[in-house]
């Protein structure tokens, strides 16, 4: 790597994190460290949610999920619009009138204390495997650019990440995801210049050879559900950008910090509308780098390379000086975004959803202690999940069977809360039993030694949503008609 694009990398990277620690302040309270004293422009909020979108999942995972196969990843961008207009229309009102930041408060006051804890149970988990693969696709291009050992990147970078969140809090958090927005799309489309005018006969050739290769291929449009195919993925993505919206602490924190209540609509609506094209730029990449090697196969190296790995072999091979460094920094400033994202709201719910139960009555001063400790040691947990992951094949797939499988169908108990007046607590027990098991069956039915369920990994958060929401309704209605 040459000198200038470490230069520049270093700036970039050394830059956001002392951005970061500027918001440190003596008087930080607790309140102001999880919603920001709600003080938060909508167009900085928005920045923030779109830049929690695109992580380092999206910025190497999408281009090498293009890369080796076509674009049916990119209906589950398809899907954000309609996630984003409930959001604006119901969930940002109903979370401003809660009385807690927590997102899962809500439960607690209609179905108990065990419903609170589940949910927020199921949200740890997603966001520990979240920031475990994040990491990873951080270290990666470190480890192909520079040689560096991936587990010390990984560590470095988390304890970076990990300093600044703990010095500002969320509104350092927010502050600098609007920042890295800015460079990450940046660094994208510079980048997708270079590969489309890199083609011997111009931009229009990528085009050509991708659509005679089927891949721009959106999936099958079967009714297959053992495969991704445009179904299950706009499903999936239905679901997910619901929960996200709708049920997810990154999400609902931020509807806190917006200085007002149609801010935080704004707010809502364009970091989702955001996230469809700059998507599109990154499957695109992933479109243009098929194309660029086709044409150039001797360019790859001889023992062939992960499709996770080309875009960075790309980048350090084929970007000419300069612009390298201002892409792995891109990459960085994706993947340093969500992580932080997931370090302030998961200390959130540790200190709202747990400790603040054992403690009832606890000073300013170690609410704060308690929010500062938790990010340390959600930051080491998320380490030993990136080590973990260093030998997986697709990241991307990975991680969304694993965000599928860790929600719990926790949506479905939210909507059953709010839509079903007459849910009882244990129709909601009965629901969440009967949407583990339907999970269970769908995740792990090798593991378990069960029939094969015939159902992609992807769908398990569709239908324990389904079945948790469903089973307790209808729980709710006969037992009482029956009374």
């Amino acid at each position: 790597m040459h000198i200038i694009d470490l230069i520049i990398f270093f700036l970039f990277t050394g830059g956001i994190v002392v951005f970061g620690c500027s918001f440190f302040n003596k008087k930080l309270s607790a309140d102001e460290f999880t919603s920001a004293g709600r003080s938060l422009p909508g167009w900085v909020v928005g920045m923030s949610i779109f830049a929690t979108y695109v992580s380092s999942i999206s910025y190497l995972g999408y281009p090498g999920n293009a890369y080796s196969s076509n674009w049916n990843a990119f209906v589950f961008s398809l899907s954000i619009p309609i996630a984003s207009y409930f959001a604006a229309k119901y969930f940002v009102p109903f979370y401003r009138s809660q009385g807690s930041v927590s997102a899962y408060s809500f439960l607690e006051e209609k179905f108990g204390t065990w419903a609170r804890l589940y949910a927020s149970a199921c949200y740890l988990l997603t966001q520990i495997a979240r920031m475990g693969s994040i990491l990873f696709l951080l270290a990666l291009p470190m480890n192909i650019l520079m040689g560096w050992d991936i587990q010390t990147v990984i560590v470095v970078t988390s304890i970076a990440i990990v300093i600044y969140s703990m010095l500002g809090g969320i509104k350092a958090v927010i502050w600098t995801e609007a920042i890295q927005g800015f460079i990450l799309i940046g660094g994208a489309v510079i980048c997708l210049i270079v590969l489309l005018f890199s083609m011997p006969e111009g931009p229009m050739q990528t085009f050509e050879m991708a659509i005679a290769d089927h891949k721009f291929d959106l999936g099958e449009f079967s009714a297959d559900l053992s495969t991704s195919t445009f179904w299950v993925c706009l499903i999936y993505g239905v679901f997910t950008n619901l929960q996200n919206y709708g049920i997810d602490q990154n999400y609902v924190q931020r509807y806190h910090t917006a200085k007002n209540e149609k801010e935080a609509k704004f707010s809502a609506l364009f970091g989702g509308y955001l996230f469809i094209p700059v998507s599109a730029v990154f499957f695109l990449i992933g479109t243009a780098l098929y194309t660029y090697y086709k044409i150039h196969p001797d360019l790859l190296p001889a023992e062939g390379i992960k499709a996770d790995y080309v875009f960075p072999f790309f980048i350090v091979n084929q970007l000419p000086v300069g612009l390298t460094g201002l892409l792995i920094a891109s990459i960085f400033a994706a993947g340093m975004s969500t992580v932080a994202t997931s370090v302030t709201s998961a200390s959130t719910i540790i200190l709202t959803d747990y400790y603040q139960r054992i403690r009832k009555h606890t000073s300013d001063r170690e609410r704060l202690f308690v929010l500062k400790i938790s990010s340390l040691i959600v930051g080491v947990l998320g380490i030993f999940v990136a080590l973990a992951l260093l030998n997986v094949e697709s990241i991307l797939d990975a991680w969304w069977k694993l965000s599928s499988i860790f929600s719990g169908g926790m949506l479905g108990l939210f909507l059953l809360g709010y839509l079903a007046k007459k849910a009882r607590h244990i129709d909601a027990a009965i629901g969440v039993i009967c949407g583990a098991i339907v999970i269970a069956w769908i995740s792990a039915d090798q593991w378990l030694g069960l029939p094969e369920s015939g159902i992609h990994e992807y769908l398990a958060i569709v239908l324990g949503t389904i079945i948790i929401f469903l089973v307790g309704f209808l729980s709710a209605h006969i037992f009482q008609s029956r009374k």
